[in-house]
Order: C-alpha cells, then sequence, then structure tokens
C-alpha cells in the first residue's frame, strides 16, 4: 500500500517550565495577559506532522512518501528519514525560506504553549500529487495532516478529483480555518483523525451533527488522550481502544502524530480497525516516554513483547507477522 503524507516537515524547539500556567493567569485581565516564562531547559528536535508520522511508519518497517515543503537547511533532517525508510523524493526545497519551526513550552502538567514560524511550508501549496503519484506507480491514500493551509486544501481536492482515497486530519489548523474550508477538508475523507477536543470544534465550525460528520467519512478515529481512542462508523458500534501502558512521561509533543502512524500502519497491512488502533497507541506510548516526536527506538522483541502485555499474545502474533522495526 502506497501512502502519501503530506503536511508540516519543521524543526522543534522544546522547553519547560517548572510550574503551571494556570497558576500565572489573572481571570480578570485574560484580556491582556503579558507573560514571560522563565525556562529549565531547551531541546531542539526533528519534527513536523508529516515529518513525525512518516518516521514513525518508516520505523515500522513501511516506505512511507514524504510530502511537504523544506527549506535548503534540510539535508541533515533528510539523511535522517531516509535512514529510517522515509521516501524524501518528492519534497520541495524552497531556495528563499528556512524550514519551519516549533517552539513549544510544556509545564507541569503537560500542557502547551506554542508558535510556529512557517517558513518554507508556506510553499508547500506550490506541490502537486500527479507526478508523486506518477513517480512511485500511484498512491492508494493521501494523508492531509495539519501544513500551509491553501496546501491542506489543494491536496484535498486534488485527492478527491483523481479518486485517490485521502484521511483528513486538520487538528492544529482548526483554530485557523474557518468551517466552510474545514467542511471541505473533511467531506469525503476515508479517515478523519482528531482528539475528542478538536472532534467538538469541527462539529461547531462546520455546523455538523454527529450523525452528519459519520454521513460524510467513512471512519472517524478519534484519540482520547490517557483514555486511549475511538473508531467510529456510520451504523457500526464504536470500538474503544484501551491505552498501552507507558514506563513514564516525558513530554507529551508528537503523540497524536505517532498514534496516527501506527494506525496507518495498520491500514497497510490490512489489518482491523481496532488492531490498528492498538498499533497506533502504542507507537503513541513510546513518543510519550521521550522528549522529541522522533526520539524513540522500535526494537522488533520489545515492541512485540509491549504489543503482547497490553492486547493480548494473539494480538500481538498477528501484527509481528507483518513489523519490521528497526531503527539507525
Amino acid at each position: 500500500m502506497r501512502i502519501a503524507v503530506t503536511g508540516s516537515i519543521a524543526t522543534d524547539n522544546l522547553m519547560t517550565f517548572p510550574g503551571r500556567f494556570g497558576d500565572q493567569l489573572i481571570a480578570e485581565q485574560l484580556d491582556r495577559v503579558s507573560l514571560s516564562f522563565l525556562v529549565d531547559d531547551l531541546q531542539i528536535r526533528r519534527g513536523g506532522c508529516a515529518g513525525n508520522i512518516a518516521f514513525g511508519m518508516g520505523c515500522l518497517g513501511l516506505t512511507p512518501i514524504l510530502v511537504g515543503a523544506v527549506g535548503t537547511d534540510f539535508a541533515d533532517y533528510r539523511s535522517w528519514l531516509e535512514r529510517h525508510g522515509v521516501d524524501c523524493g518528492s519534497l520541495h526545497v524552497s531556495e528563499l525560506r528556512h524550514t519551519a519551526r516549533f517552539l513549544c513550552t510544556t509545564d507541569e502538567d503537560h500542557n502547551q504553549i506554542a508558535s510556529f514560524y512557517t517558513g518554507a511550508m508556506a510553499e508547500a501549496r506550490e506541490i502537486e500529487l500527479a507526478p508523486i503519484a506518477e513517480r512511485v506507480g500511484g498512491l492508494d491514500l493521501v494523508l492531509i495532516s495539519p501544513n500551509d493551509p491553501d496546501a491542506m486544501l489543494r491536496h484535498t481536492d486534488e485527492a478527491r478529483t483523481r479518486g485517490i482515497p485521502f484521511a483528513a486530519d486538520v487538528s492544529q489548523q482548526l483554530a485557523r480555518m474557518p468551517g466552510e474550508e474545514i467542511r471541505r477538508l473533511v467531506d469525503g475523507a476515508a479517515y478523519l483523525f482528531s482528539n475528542d477536543y478538536e472532534l467538538g470544534l469541527i462539529a461547531q465550525k462546520t455546523e455538523w451533527s454527529d450523525e452528519e460528520i459519520l454521513d460524510r467519512v467513512g471512519v472517524r478515529v478519534t484519540t482520547l488522550g490517557p483514555k486511549g481512542a475511538r473508531i467510529d462508523r456510520k451504523g457500526e458500534p464504536s470500538i474503544h481502544v484501551p491505552p498501552a501502558p507507558e514506563l513514564g512521561k516525558a513530554d507529551p509533543t508528537g503523540v497524536g502524530d505517532a498514534f496516527r502512524a501506527g494506525f496507518l500502519a495498520g491500514l497497510a497491512w490490512g489489518l482491523s480497525l481496532e488492531r490498528c488502533g492498538q498499533i497506533g497507541n502504542l507507537i503513541a506510548t513510546h513518543v510519550l516516554e521521550r522528549v522529541g516526536g522522533q526520539e524513540y527506538e522500535l526494537r522488533q522483541s520489545v515492541f512485540v513483547e509491549r504489543f503482547a502485555s497490553a492486547y493480548g499474545q494473539e494480538a500481538a502474533d498477528e501484527v509481528a507477522a507483518h513489523a519490521r522495526c528497526h531503527y539507525a
């Protein structure tokens, strides 16, 4: 199964604040907030939604096709991804802008305040899917994850026009985009990814009811944080996938991306939706245990052992027949 992963590709600047953001906010003065947080730690990591998702899929043994825009400063990051099995042959390289930057501060309750500099990502709107499909021999699925808004709309429209199944993942762009554009991104998606809060925002902005959303997408996948994930299809009972136990919590950045990587891997292997959700949850747990979205390692024996512990030996055996976990 040939899956193109479109979306942001960025460098993450991750900082830690040893307190609670909420303690610094004055309820009566929220209309004029002016705060500076002295942080204890700064870690610079590879990131971006599409970069994180493609990395996770590559670590499971797949060869995802990464689609996005980067700067000339991307060489080291490209080498890293290619060592982990990611096809970087369809990236657009800007001659004018740096690769995008994500700057995020996390408090002790894992709340986050972040800013995102688009940089080269603004040129992702210039990317056409047709030459990519021709280069790789066709596309079976296009994931449209957070990116330059015009690029997201272009990729969605092109996938719809060319009859390529697409997965909608508006998430981080929900706050920016109006309801009309969100409806355009979601309508007709084979899969819709969001967390539970984002799902409520999708309903609010599109003015679609829960039933109307299910009328317009094939499968709706909703992550529930520490409660796992829920998978819904019209006319079918919901599937609740419990979380995979973590060894510890370090940083939540990239957890949602990791879930998508695991879920898409399961789809590529032809596994059930429940199994896809289980793989997604376990990859997400790996990310939660490290600082950064691509700092974890997947070792085949350990991955299968943890899968069996979380979801049973039969499930682990089924996944082990497909997964080819590796690290570089």
